[in-house]
């Protein structure tokens, strides 16, 4: 699969499903949503300020009929009424809007709720489009976890691989990234990655090919790899980047996005239902992406 565009033959065949937004109240996502309603993608409901909402309508020209539209103008409440909406069988997925994303995710980990199990993990998964890579990029985590750790990072693993098998990508190609592939103890997140490796290697993570640690070279260029004098079963040619940090997962998405013109959908993972999480900064066509992953991944 080489485009975004591609995720959207998936979700037609689908039944349309239906969106809350948490504080849909911003121009961008308006727009993506009004998109996807008009695509049959989606079925939406707006959760927030009414007045806002439908200025918001009538200076973009969009017919506000098209969607529900639930008044809360208290933000944080707005995210809650989404989450209870998912919990209620009222909407199949989430998608923030204008909210923080603190007030987005406090309610899918609200203990009451019992959304997330107790050794579970909320992490995030960008899947770029790059003009100069020849197929669609998963890459995680470049927005939630700090520092993951060894569990953390088999965890999002793991999560990959699900997604990665719901867009019809078999036994996708992990690399485990690092600043280079010596492992040493000087430099942790190496260490972790070549255990990581192993596990794989003995089946304790299935569905992947896995290797680590990997720079970034090698993991996404075959050129790369001979010219190191280097071997690897993910063949310089990945489908799925584990960042080492969220220092490097965000930096390496924004320059994707911002410097080499790269698309991008995003999602939660690790809930028990998809949760849309893109940047403020992020423009209508990446959010708009983002529920069209979203509903594949219903």
């Amino acid at each position: 699969m080489r485009k975004l565009s591609e995720i959207e033959n998936l979700v037609k065949a689908k039944k349309n499903y239906k969106m809350a937004v948490a504080f849909g109240q911003d121009e961008d996502t308006i727009l993506a949503t009004r998109r996807a309603v008009e695509e049959k993608i989606i079925d939406a409901i707006l959760i927030g300020d009414e007045k806002v909402i439908r200025a918001i309508c009538a200076k973009l020209k969009i017919d506000p009929g098209l969607f529900e539209i639930v008044n809360e103008p208290d933000e944080k409440k707005s995210g809650d009424r989404a989450v209870r909406m998912i919990i209620d069988g009222k909407a199949d997925l989430l998608m923030k809007g204008l909210i923080s994303t603190p007030y987005y995710l406090k309610p899918i980990l609200n203990k009451e709720y019992n959304l997330v199990a107790k050794d579970g993990v909320l992490s995030h998964t960008a899947i770029l489009e790059i003009p100069t890579y020849d197929k669609l990029l998963l890459v995680s985590d470049v927005a939630m976890i700090p520092y993951p750790d060894l569990n953390q990072k088999v965890q999002m693993i793991n999560y990959n691989i699900k997604i990665a098998a719901k867009l019809g990508i078999e036994n996708p190609k992990v690399a485990i990234l690092t600043a280079n592939e010596k492992v040493s103890d000087k430099m942790p997140c190496t260490l972790e990655a070549a255990v990581i490796a192993k596990m794989a290697e003995r089946k304790q993570i299935k569905g992947a090919i896995v290797d680590g640690p990997l720079a970034l070279d090698v993991a996404i260029s075959k050129h790369a790899l001979e010219i190191k004098g280097l071997t690897s079963p993910v063949e310089g040619y990945a489908d799925i980047l584990i960042m080492p940090n969220i220092e490097a997962g965000n930096i390496f998405y924004k320059a994707t996005t911002l410097l080499a013109k790269g698309m991008l959908a995003a999602v939660v993972t690790g809930a028990p239902f998809p949760a849309i999480l893109t940047s403020r900064a992020d423009d209508d066509d990446s959010k708009y992406y983002s529920i069209v992953l979203a509903a594949a991944l219903v």
